[in-house]
Order: structure tokens, then sequence, then C-alpha cells
């Protein structure tokens, strides 16, 4: 059994910044399970790796590439751990002084992670306080006047 410790929790985010579906494989296991909150088109259950990747090249596409996580706190339990992310975007198309919860993302997302074999095998995003609603606005799929948009 390989040990869950603060370094495998950091390669796993490397492996997956990365983009190689080997890499990401050496810390993300085939029948993962992730859980995206809130009230947007994202949200929900991810129920296979190839799911999840899906999510993530989802959210590089509606953020233009600038979506990234810096990991900022990692504990550890025997089969678990729990981050603490900055997560940082700015939504494709928006303009760069945009600073709207529609366009923008600059706030702390919790994740909990339970792992087996050395895998993660299901994952939640948490979020605190009026960070949920911001990062429900950010990935609506209308701006802030109303209008409908197509990313």
């Amino acid at each position: 059994m390989t040990e869950v410790t603060r370094e495998r929790v950091q390669a796993a985010y490397r492996a997956l910044g990365s983009g190689d579906r080997d890499r990401i494989l050496e810390y993300y296991a085939e029948d993962l399970r992730w859980l995206v909150p809130g009230n947007h088109p994202l949200a929900g259950w991810y129920e296979s790796l190839d799911a999840f990747l899906e999510l993530m090249g989802q959210t590089h596409k509606l953020t233009g590439g600038t979506f990234r996580m810096d990991l900022e706190a990692v504990l550890i339990g025997e089969d678990c751990s729990a981050d603490v992310c900055r997560n940082v975007a700015q939504r494709a198309g928006a303009a760069e002084s945009g600073a709207s919860g529609y366009e923008r993302m600059d706030y702390q997302v919790f994740h909990f992670m339970r792992w087996r074999d050395g895998r993660i095998v299901e994952g939640r995003d948490g979020l605190f306080g009026d960070s949920a609603t911001a990062f429900s606005q950010f990935w609506a799929p209308f701006g802030p006047d109303g209008i409908r948009r197509d990313r």
C-alpha cells in the first residue's frame, strides 16, 4: 500500500497540470468519482477519470487556459487528504479590466480526497462562505448583464 503523503498530494496536482494521461494515472484511479458543487453547468458528479479529465478540459476552454490551482495547505490521513488551493482564472473573452464574479475567479477552494493503493478514488470540492455563490456565478452561462454566454 502506497502511503498518502504531502509530497504525493503535491505530485498529483503537478501530474494533473501536465495533461499527460499516463502521468495522471499514477495518482488518479480510472474509476475516480469527483463532485463539483454549485448551481452551474459544471456542477455534479464526474464518474470516471475520463469524465474528470473532460471537466478539466472544459475549465481550460472556458477560461482560455488561465485556470490554475495554487496549492496552499495540505493535511493527510491514513487513506485521505484535504487541501486548500487558491483557484485563479479569467473567463475566456472577458475584458482584462473586468472585475465581475462572472469574469474573474480568485478564491480558496477546499478539496477532500479518498485514496486507495496510492491513487485518488474520490474527490469533493468545497467552498468557503460567499465563494460558493461566486463559484456558481463564474461558471454560469449568463453574464452580469443577463445575456447568455455561449462559452
